[in-house]
């Protein structure tokens, strides 16, 4: 199994506890890398951790039965590269569970409304507007239709999209946008409404892939 961006390493620890005799997984930053290695270490676990792009998997061919990634090829400069990359270290029949940012969210209507409609600004493209306003500088959102086409040379493709705790305004998250905007719009939410209504308008992108 492969994790493709560890991060500090929360998922890859699970994986470890639970997974077979191999576990392999890369990230971009050494920091990563090291900070994965020591929350394993603490638990006596080990992983074949590597620095590496996920647009040039270090790995030969048909490595692995499952490629794993949360949140991070949305992050990748050609996003598409790195999906093919994946499905060329999986094994016939290997799955790969992704998740990456769905375009069709109310994080990003939310997004649009501040920063495009209500900055005066409203040809703004919703894509512009998740490059500059959600997480690091040139985060991409992708439609079904376009997660569909980028995973088209897999066998089978399920894709679903689920609210995250963004689109709700739940918890501390959309503390970078903080203000009394956002302090009224947690009062005033239709949380209900939107579970009931707009179900699949939610950030979260989960898709299964298999070879």
């Amino acid at each position: 199994m492969l994790e493709v961006g560890v991060g500090m390493g929360a998922d890859h620890l699970e994986w470890a506890r639970h997974m077979p005799r191999s576990l392999s997984g890369i990230d971009l930053t050494e920091r990563a890398i090291a900070h994965t290695a020591t929350r394993l270490a603490l638990y006596g676990l080990r992983s074949d951790l590597r620095l590496a792009d996920a647009e040039n998997l270090p790995f030969p061919d048909a490595s692995f039965d499952l490629v794993y990634s949360w949140g991070v090829l949305h992050h990748s400069p050609d996003t598409p590269r790195a999906v093919r990359e994946v499905l060329r270290v999986l094994r016939p029949g290997g799955v790969a569970r992704v998740m990456i940012y769905h375009a069709h969210s109310m994080v990003g209507y939310m997004l649009w409304l501040r920063y495009a409609l209500l900055a005066g600004r409203p040809t703004r493209s919703l894509g512009d507007v998740y490059a500059h306003h959600l997480e690091s500088p040139g985060t991409k959102a992708y439609s079904r239709a376009e997660a569909r086409s980028m995973f088209s040379e897999f066998s089978q493709v399920d894709i679903r999209t689920v609210l995250s705790f963004g689109d709700l305004l739940e918890g501390a998250v959309g503390q970078r946008h903080r203000g009394p905007l956002l302090t009224l719009a947690k009062r005033l939410y239709p949380r209900a409404a939107i579970r009931r209504l707009l179900p699949t308008h939610g950030l979260t992108m989960l898709i299964e892939a298999t070879r």
